[in-house]
This record gives structure tokens, sequence and C-alpha cells, in this order.
């Protein structure tokens, strides 16, 4: 599928390794009346309690951790909304490494506030006119900063499927397993996870409605390019799946779903 290697199992059991005793392994929690609801057993890995609030902290650290002496030394430049951005100013804080983050103008301010207070140096863009992958890009080039995108990067994925083999490892077998997705980092990573210990467990990635690439993605085969989608969904107004998420999703998922923004409101809420 691929003229280069895609990340695999034992790479998610490497970085679980390397972000041991650093990211938090967070509670696998579950709701009598979510339960009552559905009619099943559920099970909700919290990734809201990791350090900075979400998952993608795993990635990041794991990233990070593999550079070397001069990379660390020249720094680090990401690009995101707002987790990925955080993530990398935390990891590259406590690693002792510079960061400049890509952000958009109209990331939630508390994001931005959070990763400026991580350290982080924060380069304003307008994500509806400009590409924050150019941005990254040329910031990479002119200063000698190693890029790590939020989500199409194999030790970015590898660090993400922690998640699902720590849910797993204390769940055992699952019949279903529902992974948010926007660029796809976590599900791929998470799909690596299911594959190596549920087999049998069927994969389901949920995006925004407003923002189905992914979804068009996997029905037609290829990679579908859309405009930045408009949702409540901040961290998922993704364009596109990566060259490293897409084969990889594509092979090992079940399927792609979609939810309306009004129907995340509700689930908020409930």
């Amino acid at each position: 599928m691929n003229t280069f290697d895609l990340p695999t199992y034992d790479d998610v059991v490497q970085a679980a390794g390397r972000i041991a005793g650093t990211a938090n392994h967070t509670p696998v929690l579950t709701s009598r009346t979510v339960n009552e609801e559905f009619g099943a057993q559920m099970f909700f890995k919290c990734e809201n309690m990791q350090r900075m609030g979400a998952f993608k902290f795993r990635g990041a650290y794991n990233a990070l951790s593999k550079f070397t002496h001069e990379q660390r030394s020249a720094g680090v430049v990401a690009f995101s909304s707002g987790n990925h951005a955080q993530a990398i100013a935390l990891a590259a804080k406590l690693l002792g490494m510079p960061a400049t983050i890509v952000m958009p103008h109209d990331a939630p301010a508390a994001k931005v506030a959070a990763t400026k207070g991580y350290g982080g140096n924060v380069v304003i863009y307008d994500r509806y006119t400009e590409d924050r992958e150019q941005i990254g890009r040329e910031l990479a080039d002119k200063h000698g900063f190693t890029l790590i995108p939020p989500y199409d990067h194999p030790d970015v994925i590898a660090g993400q499927g922690t998640a699902a083999k720590e849910l797993f490892e204390e769940t055992g077998p699952l019949d279903a397993f529902f992974v948010c997705l926007g660029g796809g980092g976590l599900l791929a990573g998470s799909a690596l996870s299911t594959r190596a210990l549920s087999p049998q467990c069927r994969l389901y990635g949920v995006e925004p409605e407003a923002g189905n690439d992914a979804q068009q993605s996997f029905r037609s085969g290829a990679i579908v390019h859309i405009e930045t989608p408009r949702t409540i969904a901040d961290g998922a107004q993704t364009q596109h799946l990566g060259q490293y998420t897409f084969p990889i999703i594509r092979r090992d998922v079940d399927d792609i779903l979609t939810v309306s923004d009004d129907e995340l409101v509700q689930c908020m809420r409930f």
C-alpha cells in the first residue's frame, strides 16, 4: 500500500516504554446509566485525565523523546488547533527543548493560553485562508526545527496507540470499539493495538458529519481532500487523512461513522 514503512504494534509497545512514568495511565470507567441506555456493557478510556487533558500527549512525548541531541538543541515546530499544540509544548518543556507552535486565529483561547503557559512560542494563522502545513515547513527550513505533525507521523501514531493498548490490557477483548477521528492518528494507533490484542473486535472511527473526509476516503479507497469543515469539534477540523494514517485505517478499521454537531452537544450534555 505504501512505499514507506508503516508503524506496527511493536512500535506501540516501544512507545509505551518511552512514555511510562511520564504520561498518565488513565482510568477505564463504566456507567450504569449508559449501560442501561444502550443495553450493553460500556467502557470509557478517560484520556481527558491525561496530562494537558488529551491523548495527544502520548504521541507528542513519544516522538520528541526520540530526538537526537542536535534536534533537541534546534527545537521542534508543530501545527495544531489546540491539543497537539499543548502536547508538543509540554513534551518539549519536559525534555528541555524549544517549541514553536502554529495555531489558528480561532483556536480556543484556553488552548492558546495553555500552549504559551507550557513555554511554546505561538505563531497565529488563518485556517480558512492559509496553509498551516506550509507555514510549518517554512519555519522548519528557516530555523532548522524538526516538524512533528499532529497525526501523520509514525512515532505520533505509535504513541497514540498506547491508549488502546492500556484499554485492552484492562478490559480484555471487546465486541466493538469506537474512536474519535480527525486526521486519524488516534484511530490508526488504536487499530494497531486492536488487531494485536482484540482481533475480532469491530473497530469504528467517528468524525463530525460536516468534516467526513475520512468516511469518503474509506469508502472510495483513496484519500479525499475537503475544505476546512465548520464544526464545533475544533480538534477535528482536518481536511484529509495522511499517508501513514489512511492505509492503516483502510486495512484495519471496519467502518467510519459520522455525528452531527447537535448530536455532539447532546452527548456532552448527557
